[in-house]
């Protein structure tokens, strides 16, 4: 979490009754006078023990591993990477540069594929594709952030609160995602690693009173994220799962991450006899105001977007310029992400394989190639 709030354990230091005034305010435990202060442990600021985002890590890399092991890279494909690896090597780096499986088999293992949410009213897809990965450098780059930010908060906040965060933040980048990225299936815990992003930055509007150098923490948030977003202008990067991800985060970091203020905290663990003046509210009324505008807008965004996925929507036509979200064209490399398409026809033993996008063709001798080797020659064929 950006900034560091005051001191998690606070105690009550009251005035002696010759003094002026009767304030009751919070104070560190090392100033503390055992003969003129009451020291009270206030629990609203207790730190978690972090479980849940560690146990969601691991069950990433062994989703990961099953998919290698339903891959079986040497029985479905003409060649592979690290072939001492068995069952386990990688496809060839023509059709999976990530050091991963191939697209049919993260199809099958429950990849989000739009026209399957869609006509084959597989929905669950849209959950499923948050836990799988395209590849070795894929899982690390996002298990590591998710890793760096996810114990934190969860620290803060608890598992219950964090662990909801990361699941409706990854179904928000999928269905975004859904909705303007139709012709490719998607994989990746992007979404939910965004939305952790945009938590962090809501949580530290929404409880702005409590912290010391906001500014710098706020600025630093934000370039980290922007950052992110950038890279994501990249061809083969899902940036509509990260942008996705990262508003849904964003809205309920309002919802779930608010803290009360100071001076309720103080009010409510005061001595008995202490009457305060004017009875502290528990939130500001910039946090309430928050709360109720962000959460509406979630469940509206959320459901709208949602039943035109379902209806068969493509939002590229109702916005001509947001595909230059996802991916920006130059010299250096193309947006244009088609999946590759081929004929096939068997004869005997010879295999004839013709592209459809560029007409090249090419003769195999193979006997009953599986579809998999059938779909990796026709990458080949077609890049």
């Amino acid at each position: 979490m950006p900034g560091e709030p005051r001191p998690l354990e606070i105690h009550l230091r009251v005035n002696p009754k010759g003094s002026n005034t009767n304030m009751v305010h919070p104070v560190t435990v090392q100033t503390l006078s055992p003969v003129q202060y009451r020291r009270e442990e206030v629990k609203h600021y207790r730190k978690w023990f972090s479980w849940l985002i560690p146990l969601f890590v691991v069950a990433n890399i062994v989703l990961f591993v099953i998919t290698m092991y339903v891959n079986n890279c040497p029985h479905n494909s003409v060649s592979c990477i690290a072939s001492f690896l068995g069952r386990f090597s990688f496809q060839p780096f023509k059709e999976n540069p990530l050091l991963g499986p191939s697209s049919l088999t993260l199809q099958k293992m429950g990849a989000l594929d739009v026209s399957r949410v869609v006509h084959r009213h597989q929905g669950w897809r849209l959950i499923s594709c948050m836990w799988l990965h395209a590849g070795v450098f894929h899982l690390l780059a996002n298990m590591l952030g998710i890793l760096v930010i996810g114990i934190r908060l969860e620290q803060e906040f608890g598992f219950v609160l964090i662990g909801l965060l990361f699941v409706i933040s990854g179904f928000g980048g999928s269905l975004l995602s859904a909705l303007f990225i139709q012709s490719n299936i998607s994989v990746g815990a992007s979404g939910a690693l965004f939305g952790l992003l945009g938590g962090m930055l809501s949580e530290l509007i929404t409880n702005w009173t409590i912290y010391e150098n906001k500014l710098a923490a706020l600025l630093t948030l934000v370039i980290i994220i922007v950052i992110n977003l950038a890279v994501g202008i990249l061809p083969h990067v899902d940036n509509f799962a990260h942008i996705g991800g990262f508003l849904t985060g964003f809205l309920l970091g309002f919802v779930f991450l608010i803290r009360p203020q100071f001076g309720w905290v103080n009010q409510r663990y005061a001595p008995l006899n202490y009457s305060p003046g004017r009875a502290k509210p528990k939130f500001k009324k910039y946090q309430c105001i928050l709360w109720v505008f962000s959460l509406v807008i979630l469940v509206v965004g959320l459901a709208v977007g949602l039943a035109a996925l379902l209806r068969g929507v493509d939002a590229n036509d109702h916005c001509s310029w947001c595909h230059y979200l996802s991916c920006v064209p130059t010299s250096k490399w193309s947006c244009h992400t088609e999946p590759s398409y081929c004929v096939s026809n068997q004869l005997g033993n010879q295999l004839n394989v013709t592209c459809s996008s560029n007409g090249k063709s090419s003769t195999y001798f193979m006997q009953d190639p599986t579809s998999s080797k059938i779909q990796q020659l026709c990458t080949q064929l077609c890049s």
